[in-house]
């Protein structure tokens, strides 16, 4: 039966209704996933900024004998509680280092409690009434002040939070990452190269490519347990190190560069492979000569995003041990290392409200890494790539 001009129109409405609602539903979700975003920025901002800045104090210290025994000594009363206890403790070492500060009194800038630093940044501490007013006098006097804090890039791990830093965990990061790389990228690049370019099409290789799509979307912490069974268990690696978890990440990486790299190999047009046949090349010379040079810019980007994903990671190097206690920068990598990830995690545990703020200050430097990481694959997928 015909239908009639007025009811096609009403249908038309009807489908334009639902498409305009369709439309603004797409936009109030994205609004909220951009709120959202914004929010948490935001979030970390307010809370990790003011861990850059630490505070200071311009105090006398003795370097007498009895401070090379007892470092408390070294400040005065009024001011011993004030003065970090970590600063303190290195005043032995420093006159052992430099033997003429011996029997010398200077004025000099010393780390200050974390309790100073909050009060300094306008939150609530435990200080005593009496120590707060000999922190008001000192400020007004401009011998307590806000600098810029380079412990938190320079020192390890600590106990106490003003002498935490990052550089033990970013050390760790990079060593991590360079097992990682120099696992995943070799393997999974031979292992694309052989499925795209030399496998039959076959039951086998349809089963291999699927369970490495399968591998690609399981739980990280999966990888852990296998990275323990495997690497430290059987291989015997040193639990907590860098060889540890660089493999163990690597494992996690490997599915995502074999699957990019694919796809890096599958975008050379066969016209290429055929003209290389055609002249009599090989076809491990058409791959190593003509197929492999175009496919890289794709497989470098997809290792970079690989990269960025583990550098990230935590769940897998809990499993490993490298959540442990590093006050100290590893030096190989077989040495005792933790990553930023875990620092932070760490950090977040504590109970000292100076942790809060490095833990989100933590995470900036967490996040730049990963977008300057994110930002360099797709500068080199655009200046690499090539349009057919």
């Amino acid at each position: 039966m015909a239908q009639s001009l007025d009811d096609i129109s009403r249908q038309l409405k009807k489908r334009h209704r639902r498409s305009a609602r369709m439309k603004w539903l797409s936009m109030a979700a994205l609004a909220a996933a951009g709120a959202f975003l914004v929010f948490f920025l935001v979030d970390m901002l307010v809370k990790g900024l003011p861990a850059f800045q630490q505070a200071y104090l311009h105090v006398e210290v003795d370097y007498s004998e009895r401070a090379s025994e007892l470092p408390l000594a070294a400040v005065k009363a009024d001011v011993r509680e004030l003065v970090s206890r970590g600063y303190l403790r290195l005043i032995p070492n420093r006159m052992q280092k430099t033997p003429d500060l011996l029997g010398t009194q200077r004025m000099e800038w010393v780390l200050a409690d974390d309790a100073v630093d909050q009060y300094l940044k306008g939150r609530k501490t435990g200080l005593k009434d009496k120590q707060i007013t000999v922190v008001d006098r000192m400020a007004e006097a401009g011998n307590a002040e806000l600098r810029f804090n380079t412990g938190f890039f320079t020192n390890g791990d600590s106990k106490l939070p003003e002498m935490a830093g990052l550089a033990s965990a970013a050390i760790g990061s990079v060593l991590v990452l360079i097992v990682t790389m120099a696992f995943a990228f070799p393997v999974g690049v031979l292992t694309a190269v052989y499925l795209e370019e030399f496998a039959s099409d076959n039951r086998f290789t349809r089963f291999l490519e699927i369970n490495i799509n399968n591998l690609a979307a399981i739980p990280s912490i999966l990888y852990g347990l296998l990275g323990l069974a495997i690497f430290i268990n059987f291989f015997g690696a040193p639990r907590s190190s860098a060889v540890a978890g660089g493999l163990t990440l690597g494992l996690m990486t490997l599915p995502i560069i074999i699957i990019t790299s694919q796809a890096a190999l599958r975008a050379v047009p066969d016209s290429i492979r055929q003209g290389a046949l055609a002249v009599g090349a090989t076809r491990w010379q058409t791959v190593r000569d003509h197929v492999l040079p175009l496919s890289m810019p794709g497989m470098l980007t997809g290792s970079i995003i690989g990269m960025a994903q583990a550098l990230g990671e935590t769940a897998p190097l809990i499993i490993i041990g490298m959540i442990a206690y590093i006050p100290d920068a590893p030096t190989g990598f077989t040495d005792a290392a933790t990553v930023l990830p875990a620092q932070i995690f760490t950090w977040a545990g504590m109970p000292e409200s100076a942790y809060v703020e490095r833990t989100a200050a933590g995470i900036l430097v967490l996040l730049s890494v990963l977008i300057s990481l994110n930002t360099l694959a797709v500068f080199l997928r655009k200046k690499f790539e090539h349009r057919w």
